[in-house]
């Protein structure tokens, strides 16, 4: 039977009530202002492992940065298309918005022309940019990062005559080529040193720390780094009775607790148990009774969604890799410690750990130790029957 439910589990669906994040919401808020002001303002990055609630943050922000008037654009960067296309698309987009202001008509015209030119003479294959032949062209550069420079401190004049800020908000950066994150963070750097009112809010898996580094070292400087993870028992307790509470439905405090506990905290896992709850409750009260009856549904719901479209992903020396990081039984384990388990050379292995991180599968910790970018991964790999066989046999 159908009934309206409060929960809403999804890729980046927002919840009918986020918890937990109204001091990173607050603290931005501020940023905001200070780009309106044209008070020079750092970018901000959040990482964090899937399911956290990254892009249901900055979906968020970017609600709250278009109340202020600040333009806005969101990029979900895919690891077979191209960025800079993309960004370019969005720059254009803010330019026909304030082409009717009169006195930067012909400003706006040659930046127009010169965005144009950038994505007809952009070349993916080994991104080169050839020259235009256009009368108003105003690259001369086959280089990524000056084309790209160019094209923000050109945004960056009219965007300060305007009085119009630009945000562009940037999810999954960990698919960006190298490449092309060094292209941004040196465009970004420039107009932040001319003083424009251009900035950025980005969103990664953990892995995008060491990215940054490695593609520009004043990165660091340029960015706040902000780390989402899973939510306090409060703020859980909190992302679980209120969206219930608007249709009158109450949870008893060992059914919360309960959900807490099964859940970790983390958002995606809370709103996908508490809809499957919700849904078979036929009272205006959720008892312990009807969450352990719901949690074998969430786990095979999770298994054949959540779970299994990443492990999909892997080849079968990378599941081998997987299957070895799990029998470590404690992560982050070390890159000796999986060649060990699987009776190879660290160098033998190498191959697997850069593609498995390269597919967002796992993540670096720290120097030589990886973890999953999941979480709960690891029940999911002790729940398959070739895990199950395979460590029968060891």
């Amino acid at each position: 039977m159908f009934k309206v439910n409060p929960y809403r589990p999804g890729a980046g669906l927002m919840p009918t009530y986020l918890a937990g994040r109204d001091s990173d919401i607050k603290e931005m808020e501020h940023l905001f202002d200070a780009l309106c002001l044209k008070i020079p303002t750092q970018s901000v990055i959040f990482s964090g492992l899937r399911g956290v609630g990254k892009t249901v943050l900055i979906n968020k922000l970017q609600e709250v940065a278009e109340d202020r008037q600040i333009f806005c654009k969101h990029i979900e960067v895919e690891e077979r298309n191209d960025f800079i296309s993309q960004i370019a698309s969005c720059s254009q987009a803010f330019l026909r918005r304030i082409s009717v202001k009169e006195k930067v008509k012909s400003l706006v015209q040659t930046s127009l022309d010169a965005i144009k030119a950038l994505v007809v003479s952009f070349d993916p294959n080994n991104n080169s940019f050839s020259l235009s032949v256009q009368d108003k062209e105003l690259y001369t550069s086959t280089n990524l990062t000056q084309s790209l420079t160019d094209v923000f401190t050109t945004l960056g004049e009219i965007a300060s005559n305007t009085d119009s800020p630009i945000c562009f908000f940037i999810d999954e950066i960990q698919y960006m080529k190298r490449e092309e994150l060094s292209a941004l963070i040196a465009a970004l750097h420039r107009v932040n040193q001319l003083g424009y009112p251009i900035m950025l809010v980005g969103a990664g898996l953990p892995k995008i720390y060491a990215m940054l580094s490695e593609a520009k070292s004043y990165s660091e400087r340029l960015f706040i780094y902000k780390e989402i993870g899973s939510l306090e028992d409060k703020q859980c307790a909190e992302a679980i009775r209120k969206p219930a509470e608007k249709l009158h439905v109450t949870y008893d405090d060992d059914a919360v607790k309960k959900i807490i506990d099964i859940t970790k905290g983390y958002p995606f896992f809370v709103q996908q148990l508490c809809q499957i709850v919700f849904q078979s409750v036929n009272g205006d009260i959720v008892h312990l009774s009807d969450v352990k009856n719901s949690i074998s549904e969430f786990f095979k719901i999770l298994d054949t969604g959540f779970f299994k479209v990443r492990y999909e992903r892997c080849t079968e020396s990378d599941k081998k890799f997987i299957f070895a990081m799990v029998a470590c039984e404690k992560l982050p384990c070390t890159i000796s410690n999986v060649a060990a388990i699987m009776k190879r050379e660290v160098k033998a292995i190498s191959t697997s750990r850069a593609q498995l991180i390269n597919k967002g599968i796992i993540y670096a910790v720290k120097y030589k130790e990886l973890d999953f970018t999941v979480p709960e991964f690891t029940g999911f790999i002790k729940r398959l029957p070739e895990y199950q066989e395979l460590n029968q046999k060891r």
